[in-house]
Parts: C-alpha cells; sequence; structure tokens
C-alpha cells in the first residue's frame, strides 16, 4: 500500500508536468494525489486512523499557516498595485534594453528576499513586472529569473528563506555566520544563471500602456502611502516573528488589517464608483484562488511521504550507501527540485545530532545554500517558483526547458564557490 501511495505521487507529479498537453488543471491533481494518498496511507499504516488522522491535523494546520500567509501577502500586493503604488519603483528604473533591466531586477529581488522571504518577494516581484513590461512571454523569462533570485537571496538569510529559518531556529546556524559564509556561494547562484541569461535575452523593453495599470484616479500620496504601507506590512512580519516567535501568518494577518483599516479611512470620503477598484475586497477577488488550491493540494500530498517516512528514509538510505556529506547534502538540494525541500532538512536535522554536528559547521552551512537553491531547477520545486507558477501561468516543461539549465549552472557554480571559500578559511 505504502508502494501505491509513491505511485500515486509519481502519477500526479507527471499530469502537473502535462499539464497543457493533457489539458488537466493542475489544481484538480494535486487536490486528487493529496486525498488519494491521504486515503492509502490510512489503510496501510499501524497507527490507525485515529493517529493518521492526527498526523493529517498536523500537517493541514503547517499547510493553512503557509496558505493564510499567500492569500495575505498576494491580497497586500494587489491592493498596492489597484493604488499605482509600484509606481513608486518603476518610475526609478530607466533600463531601456532587457539585459539591463534583467540585472535590475535579480538583484533587486536578490536583497528584498532576503529581508521578505522568497515566496512573498517573487509574488511582489512578479507583479511588478506586469507594471514593467508588456509582452507575456518577457515576463514568463523574468518570472523564471525571480524564482532564482529569489531563493538565491532567500539561503543567505535567517528569516529569508523558511530551511535556513529551520536550522536557524534548530541552533544548527547562527545569524551572523551563515550570512558571511554563504553570501558568496549564493551571489554566484545568481549571478552565472545572469551572464548566461545575458547572452540568450535581446530586445528592448517594451513597457505597457498606462491605461493597463489601471490606476489612473489614485495621487502621488495615495501612491506613496500604499506602497510604503504595503512593503512596510511585509517588513513587518520577520520582525514580528522575530520579537514575538509567533507564526508569520499572524503578523501577516495582523498587518493586513491595519492596511485595510487605513485604506478605508483613507477613500472614506470618495464616492462608490471612484474608490470600488481601490478597496481590499476587490483586491480579494482578484487573487488566483487556483494557484491557492494548487497550493494546498501539493503541499498536503508532499507531507504524506514525510508522515509515512518515505523522506526519512531516503535521507537515511543516502547516509548509509554514500557516506560523504557534501555528495549527501548536494543531492537533498536536487531532490528538494522534486520535492518539497523541508521535510528533508527536517529529516536530516534529526539524522545529525547537534553533538557531533555543532552550530556552524560544514554540513548545516552547506545544507542551508544546497536545500535553498535547489529547488530552483524545477518551477514546482519550492513555494517561490509554486507562486511564480500560478501568477503568470509558466508551464512547467518551458521553464524545466528554458529556465532550468540556468537555474543548474548556478547551482552548482554556488557550490564550488562555497567550497572554494571553506577551504580557504578552514
Amino acid at each position: 500500500m505504502m508502494t501505491m501511495v509513491a505511485v500515486v505521487f509519481v502519477l500526479a507529479y507527471s499530469m502537473i508536468a502535462l499539464e497543457h498537453p493533457i489539458k488537466i488543471n493542475k489544481s484538480a491533481t494535486a487536490l486528487m494525489a493529496a486525498g488519494l494518498m491521504w486515503t492509502l496511507y490510512s489503510f496501510a499504516s499501524p497507527l490507525g486512523v485515529e493517529g493518521v488522522t492526527h498526523q493529517l491535523t498536523e500537517k493541514l494546520a503547517e499547510t493553512a499557516a503557509i496558505v493564510f500567509f499567500l492569500i495575505c501577502a498576494m491580497t497586500i500586493v494587489e491592493l498596492t498595485d489597484a493604488h499605482g503604488g509600484f509606481d513608486v519603483i518603476t518610475e526609478r528604473i530607466k533600463a531601456t534594453k532587457l539585459t539591463g533591466m534583467l540585472w535590475i531586477i535579480g538583484f533587486i529581488t536578490f536583497y528584498l528576499s532576503s529581508i521578505l522571504d522568497n515566496m512573498t518577494t517573487t509574488i511582489v516581484m512578479v507583479a511588478l513586472m506586469k507594471r514593467l513590461l508588456k509582452e507575456h512571454k518577457q515576463r514568463l523569462f523574468f518570472a523564471g529569473i525571480i524564482v532564482i533570485a529569489a531563493n538565491a537571496g532567500g539561503a543567505w538569510s535567517p528569516i529569508g528563506d523558511v530551511t535556513t529559518t529551520m536550522l536557524w531556529i534548530g541552533g544548527q546556524v547562527t545569524t551572523l555566520q551563515i550570512m558571511k559564509t554563504t553570501w558568496i556561494a549564493s551571489m554566484v547562484n545568481l549571478l552565472v544563471p545572469l551572464v548566461i541569461a545575458s547572452f540568450i535575452l535581446k530586445g528592448d523593453v517594451v513597457p505597457p500602456d498606462k491605461t493597463e495599470n489601471g490606476a489612473s484616479t489614485t495621487s502621488q500620496l495615495e501612491k506613496n502611502m500604499m506602497f510604503f504601507m504595503g512593503m512596510g506590512a511585509l517588513i513587518f512580519v520577520p520582525i514580528f516573528k522575530a520579537i514575538t516567535h509567533l507564526p508569520p501568518y499572524l503578523g501577516i494577518l495582523l498587518a493586513l488589517g491595519v492596511l485595510w483599516f487605513a485604506g478605508n479611512i483613507l477613500h472614506r470620503n470618495k464616492p462608490d464608483e471612484e474608490k470600488d477598484h481601490l478597496r481590499l475586497t476587490k483586491a480579494l477577488k482578484r487573487i488566483d484562488m487556483a494557484s491557492v488550491v494548487f497550493f494546498i493540494g501539493i503541499l498536503l500530498a508532499v507531507a504524506t511521504l514525510s508522515a509515512n517516512g518515505m523522506l526519512p528514509a531516503l535521507a537515511q538510505w543516502l547516509d548509509a550507501k554514500l557516506g560523504n556529506q557534501s555528495i549527501i547534502v548536494i543531492i537533498i538540494g536536487l531532490v528538494s527540485a522534486i520535492v518539497d525541500n523541508i521535510p528533508l532538512v527536517a529529516a536530516s536535522m534529526g539524522m545529525y545530532p547537534l553533538s557531533q554536528y555543532p552550530p556552524d559547521s560544514f554540513l548545516w552551512e552547506f545544507m542551508a545554500y544546497c536545500a535553498g537553491t535547489g529547488g530552483s531547477i524545477l518551477i514546482i520545486g519550492s513555494a517561490s517558483g509554486v507562486a511564480a507558477m500560478g501568477l503568470e501561468k509558466i508551464e512547467f516543461f518551458w521553464y524545466a526547458r528554458r529556465i532550468g539549465p540556468l537555474a543548474l549552472a548556478g547551482y552548482f557554480a554556488g557550490i564550488a564557490a562555497y567550497i572554494i571559500q571553506y577551504n580557504l578559511l578552514h
């Protein structure tokens, strides 16, 4: 029966990858996979139905926390966009060539991701690109680079990527040390794809028509206010978590409430027809709920592999067969392009005790880099990739063909950079 669980996952993964040729929505596939995998697991688990239900409740809580965060972040971005808030940035980006804009967007995403998390940064930057580029095909390519840059930027920051945050909270890495030791590798991970892409991407920047933005009714003061409040709301979340130690979704729910309250006050004297598209309720309607549903399905499906012990067993098998820490961590990074890197890192944290591998040792720092950036190789290998996939309707095989090789080149270049740096400093 456990074999059937794995078979269902592989089939579902294949159907998601072939979404456009077979014309079956990936959200439907993900939901069916989650339901079938948990049902089959309940039949075979020695824990019984009650034990599996308890596990499912725990995994659902983890999934809901991510989904709540995603919905709130997407709403904040939509509300900021409705007010024309992103004009604050787009008006200052003067690049006329696509290659020039590529580098600007790459670096903005890289550093923004280290302050926010990589998924939120991807949502913000993909929304920003809609105000900078008219051609959808060009935006697709930029969205792929944004995924690489967001994951690279999140890997070297304790609050930038979930896996690095897990290692940070668990005591495996410390703040300043992880930033010092993985920044170069993460930067190389970004620079290599940017250099290669500069030879591929040609042409001039064609901005969208101003009428497409739909924000002409807002004043400059309102644009500035909503932009800085929107970005401030997102930046507030990691600060809230650091101070209160409460889950990030609670912080972003609070921030969204404040933004909603401020918007009501800001537009309270306007006629209804003028402020209708500026309301937060309107922003909620513009969210791509199909992508949110896909997120729920794929996270619950992968959670089954963690709950039934398949992913921890995979980590232990790698340890027994290979033995070499560097190779194991590199493989964990590559596997994270297929399945969620969170349970892989969690399993590794359980396999290697701190008494044997102290904080800031090679294993933990290298894992932070590999697990954080390996997910860029495939579009559904990271939360930022899944978010971009939903926002810009990116095809699995298009990403694998056009962006995957760039991400793979950056991944191994960063690995070489980290190992060279480690050998020089130790």
